[in-house]
């Protein structure tokens, strides 16, 4: 027993009537009955008995291949020639954003956005190196406090640690064991790694540069020495951080003696 048993015809079913434009393929001739009388639907399809799953079933494959074969819009291939052109030609200076417009990347910004004792701040993305589940933290006798929380191995490779929390001044609210949990990131310039805990990692996220606005004098408990900016995220303000100042920083802080 095969679909044809009950007038079904897959190579007939979501053909482009005669009198449809070439390049259109008319949805009102693709009878999506898996919705109807299939696993989405009442599941009556007396084929269900043989198929099991709709997607087992020639009429279902059918119209996939209807959707993948089909022609596309008149103006599609004319709008994203125009695009990667132009991607192409400024290949070292433009880039897509997340709507798939063309942004010249001296105004982009790529960031990572995190938290940190419930405010949110951003890195250039550049300066990240891994992001983790927390490493054990071996604190160094007569040098750990909280600013320099101690040494990491990651993967054979010592790194130090350090608080960005106490580095940016934050107050940190007392938090349950399973919040507390948080991330590691690895992060640094070519001088220098260092590895710091994280709360939250939201992700990486493209801006444009003109979207970054000055700094004000508070904009969250953090010193705002070590911000370069802010931008709205999410109906939300993000702290933007300048990394030669966070790494100059902890270099001038933890160094050795």
């Amino acid at each position: 027993m095969s679909p044809t048993d009950f007038g079904f015809d897959p190579d007939v079913l979501h053909a482009t009537p005669p009198d449809a434009p070439a390049n259109e393929v008319s949805a009102s001739r693709l009878d999506d009955c898996w919705n109807h009388i299939g696993v989405f639907g009442d599941r009556s399809c007396p084929e269900l008995l043989n198929c099991v799953h709709c997607r087992n079933c020639p009429v279902y494959s059918a119209a996939g291949r209807s959707l993948l074969e089909r022609l596309p819009p008149g103006d599609y291939l004319q709008e994203w020639t125009t695009v990667l052109a132009e991607t192409k030609r400024g290949s070292e200076s433009s880039t897509l954003s997340a709507d798939g417009s063309v942004v010249r990347s001296d105004q982009s910004l790529s960031v990572m956005i995190f938290r940190l004792a419930g405010e949110l701040f951003a890195l250039p993305v550049g300066v990240f190196l891994e992001v983790s589940s927390p490493f054990v933290v071996h604190s160094v006798p007569g040098r750990s406090n909280e600013l320099f929380l101690g040494m990491v191995n990651v993967r054979g490779e010592i790194m130090l640690a350090a608080s960005l929390t106490n580095l940016l001044g934050l107050k940190v609210e007392p938090v349950s064991g399973q919040q507390a949990a948080g991330r590691m990131a690895v992060a640094g310039t070519p001088a220098g790694k260092w590895v710091f805990p994280i709360d939250e990692i939201y992700g990486i996220y493209l801006f444009n540069r003109d979207d970054v606005k000055p700094a004000p004098v508070v904009i969250t408990n953090a010193d705002h020495s070590y911000a370069c900016g802010v931008f709205q995220w999410q109906n939300r303000s993000v702290a933007l951080l300048d990394p030669d100042r966070i790494f100059n920083m902890l270099t001038t802080e933890i160094s050795p003696q």
